[in-house]
């Protein structure tokens, strides 16, 4: 059976014979293996172009920034699975990757639409980014919705790693409109919201790098990238010394029963 459109049956991507393997126009075992780094290579990949200079450092700067943040929740999921299947990495690597949603990671995704929406708002009205901006905050409380890219509730004056990558973003003179809304979003939100709202990692990812020349539509691919590197450094202490069991027992410990009790007559019923 035929389901969705059938005309594009194309990729750009790659392709490969006997002889050769070709991706994005490149020879990968003549011009890529050993010729170019993997952060040169993943923007080639999903771009089509090598990256400049200081869109490489953009993106290296920001996979490190959160590559690694403890034990969050999709850490947790990953050693856990790890501990009860210690065969199976790839499930134990997804789990941690599903885990990884509009809360945590997916957060980029979510403030980069947002950002912008708020510049798509202002050219749709004929209004400076500024007044858009206070606007969709207003809204935004008016509504009781979270600020996405703003607040944090351990870094209440700042997050050190929104700050640094902002800072390399202004260094390698990448800084433009993206950054620019982010940052009059974060100058209005704390009057207007009535609360502390400072620029948060996942607020400065997705704006140091669509000002770097990274698509909108590819946003949650850094965050993805990022964290699995930091799920193969859980998973192999996992295999090492396991602490997977240990969580789980204290999740038991921590969470107490509210239901019905067994010799209650209503639960029988």
């Amino acid at each position: 059976m035929r389901i969705g459109k059938q005309d594009q049956a194309f990729t750009a991507i790659a392709t490969s014979d006997a002889d050769s393997i070709t991706v994005r126009g490149h020879d990968l075992c003549g011009d890529l293996i050993g010729k170019i780094d993997f952060t040169d290579y993943f923007w080639l990949l999903v771009v089509g172009e090598k990256p400049t200079a200081a869109q490489r450092k953009m993106m290296d700067a920001c996979l490190v920034a959160i590559a690694e943040h403890g034990l969050v929740p999709s850490v947790q999921a990953a050693r856990m699975t790890l501990a009860a299947g210690p065969d199976a990495w790839q499930g134990a690597m997804a789990a941690g990757l599903l885990g990884m949603g509009s809360v945590v990671a997916g957060s980029s995704e979510i403030a980069g639409q947002y950002i912008a929406q708020v510049l798509a708002d202002a050219e749709k009205n004929g209004t400076d980014v500024e007044t858009a901006a206070i606007a969709s905050l207003k809204q935004l409380k008016a509504a009781r919705r979270k600020v996405p890219g703003l607040g944090h509730p351990q870094h209440n004056a700042g997050d050190p790693r929104a700050d640094r990558l902002l800072e390399i973003a202004d260094e390698l003179g990448i800084s433009g409109r993206y950054i620019s809304t982010l940052r009059i979003l974060a100058e209005h939100a704390p009057g207007i919201i009535e609360r502390p709202l400072p620029i948060n990692v996942s607020g400065a990812i997705p704006a140091a790098i669509l000002d770097a020349g990274w698509p909108l539509e590819a946003i949650k691919a850094v965050p993805l990238l990022a964290r699995t590197a930091g799920l193969a450094a859980h998973l192999y202490e996992e295999s090492l010394r396991s602490i997977g069991f240990i969580m789980s027992h204290k999740a038991d410990l921590a969470i107490g029963y509210d239901g019905a009790s067994a010799s209650d007559p209503k639960a029988k019923a």
